[in-house]
């Protein structure tokens, strides 16, 4: 339930977890979180420093219908399509929510303080489309701290170039292999040069990437389940850590440690110079799915200075609740990280195989929930006599 209550300091965990570097990012929005004042407590007692969401989670707050009444009669009454009443609203909420995070972005120089919104999933095959729907979201939110979505499909990778070089920030999401994510990171520095051809601002830029890890578990654990022997359930729960490690490892090859261009590759020093931004990294999909597994296991295991990690908000509740940050868990572990998805392969399971899978599925049920989320617009607008179609 979504309450305010009296403000007290930030749990002592999430407090260590951002000294290490981490960004807490809350992976949830509704209306109702923003003008209870609930966002605005989280920014206090939680250390959130920048919300994501996806259609599932709006799919969520919009299908209850709870806080929207009035923006959908007053929709109704126009008669707005349904797609244009859906983009109104989560334009609105991400609006709202940029607001309540803008003296966040202020105090850190553009690098928190950031809501995501995404692409129409629909597109996400479509390069032109998506880069005509990201300037047109980034114009319709009208706030400097705004990210757009754009997922990281063979399509999104040109539209990732195109709207970094028109100077709109961007989270590249649905991240599941070691080879896509580094062409995402190819893609921003394309689009960074292509804005300094420009004449823009790079300073201004900012992008993550969205690595999801708890899906890479629980597609590769299942499979380790079938198997049944020893050595295959000994590997349950590492593949997904051991992917979003060498995520990091890839992130430092290009953007230095922690960011720092004398670490860096040549590509970005030379944009670092025009005091381009790095790409952090960003972990997401971070609530367990397996119950065996500790809760804040993709909290506390992937610690390291430069990310972000967006939790949903029982992620976030536990890891304030009994967090154990124990400093960098990531930067130490390569070789490790390695030798756990070479014995993943040895067994029989294709890396390739399962991150392809997950990528064809992140896209799908994110066209299942905005379809749902259409419908149940369409629903309301209906209910108030006038055709949403």
């Amino acid at each position: 339930m979504i309450t305010v209550t009296e403000a007290v300091a930030p749990a002592a965990a999430l407090r260590r977890l951002s000294d290490e570097g981490v960004s807490i990012w809350l992976d949830d929005l509704s209306r109702r979180r923003i003008e209870s004042g609930n966002l605005a407590e989280l920014i206090g007692t939680r250390n959130i420093v920048g919300v994501t969401t996806n259609p599932s989670i709006f799919q969520a707050a919009i299908g209850s219908g709870e806080g929207y009444e009035e923006q959908l009669a007053d929709l109704a009454t126009r008669g707005v399509t349904v797609d244009e009443a859906v983009r109104m609203m989560t334009t609105a909420d991400v609006r709202a929510a940029a607001d309540v995070l803008r003296e966040v972005y202020d105090a850190t120089g553009g690098r928190d303080g950031r809501v995501s919104i995404e692409v129409d999933p629909r597109l996400a095959h479509d390069t032109r489309a998506t880069i005509a729907e990201a300037r047109q979201l980034a114009w319709l939110v009208d706030r400097p701290n705004v990210m757009i979505k754009i997922p990281a499909t063979k399509a999104g990778l040109p539209a990732i170039t195109e709207v970094v070089g028109a100077g709109i920030s961007v989270n590249v999401t649905l991240i599941f292999s070691l080879e896509r994510y580094r062409e995402v990171m190819d893609a921003y520095l394309a689009g960074l040069e292509k804005a300094r051809a420009a004449g823009l601002d790079l300073s201004g830029i900012h992008s993550v990437a969205s690595f999801f890890v708890s899906r890479v578990d629980s597609e590769i654990d299942k499979r380790l389940t079938l198997l049944g022997t020893d050595e295959a359930l000994a590997l349950k729960g590492k593949a997904a850590l051991a992917n979003a490690r060498l995520a990091y490892e890839a992130y430092e090859n290009v953007f230095g440690s922690a960011g720092v261009p004398s670490r860096a590759g040549d590509r970005f020093t030379a944009l670092a110079g025009a005091r381009a931004n790095p790409q952090r990294p960003l972990w997401a999909s971070t609530g367990v799915k397996d119950p065996a597994f500790r809760d804040t296991l993709y909290v506390e295991e992937l610690v390291a200075p430069g990310t972000v990690n967006t939790m949903p908000e029982a992620t976030l509740d536990a890891a304030a609740d009994h967090g154990d940050v124990r400093g960098d868990t990531v930067t130490g572990g390569y070789a490790q990280a390695r030798a756990d998805l070479a014995a993943v392969e040895r067994l029989g399971i294709s890396y390739d195989e399962v991150v392809q899978q997950l990528e064809q599925e992140g896209v799908a049920k994110f066209e299942v929930a905005w379809q749902d989320l259409l419908d149940a617009v369409t629903k309301s607008l209906d209910s108030k006599g006038v055709d949403g179609e």
